[in-house]
């Protein structure tokens, strides 16, 4: 499992959002492309990081500054890029290696959430390549197209 290490700044992201939701957080993600801080949650946390319709997340926001975006941590690469894409349904993970034998998830998507699944101009396939690459060594995220259309 690759380590990931931390900047300053996230480490100071994630101590205030874990003192502002009492969520336990291992990792984030600045993106000011899209204006928005990415908290990988500690598994079983979610319920805290988002608090009570949505109260503490709201809240951290507020505080923040930016938009915040939180995606349970799972030790299962299959799981965690699940957790990545939500609300989208994921009904198909394929793991594969490129040519520089680094390993390369194939995701399918229901037909109805592939928007949902690549995200305004990207953001959503972009934060589960980066979120695969740091907490799971996976090179690639690749959406796959449905052969059943």
């Amino acid at each position: 499992m690759p380590q990931v290490t931390l900047t300053e700044e996230c480490m100071r992201l994630i101590s205030q959002f874990e003192s502002l939701t009492g969520a336990g957080s291992r990792d984030c993600i600045v993106d000011n492309r899209n204006e928005r801080i990415i908290f990988v949650i500690n598994p079983g946390d979610m319920g805290l990081a988002i608090g009570k319709s949505g109260s503490s997340i709201k809240k951290a926001s507020d505080v923040m500054g930016k938009r915040i975006e939180v995606v349970e941590y799972s030790a299962d690469p299959g799981q965690f890029l699940r957790n990545c894409f939500l609300p989208a349904q994921v009904t198909d993970i394929d793991f594969d290696t490129n040519e520089e034998d680094q390993q390369v998830a194939l995701i399918e998507v229901r037909d109805e959430d592939r928007g949902l699944a690549i995200g305004k101009a990207g953001k959503n396939i972009f934060k589960a390549k980066v979120l695969a690459q740091r907490q799971h060594d996976i090179a690639d995220v690749q959406l796959m197209q449905n052969d059943s259309a």
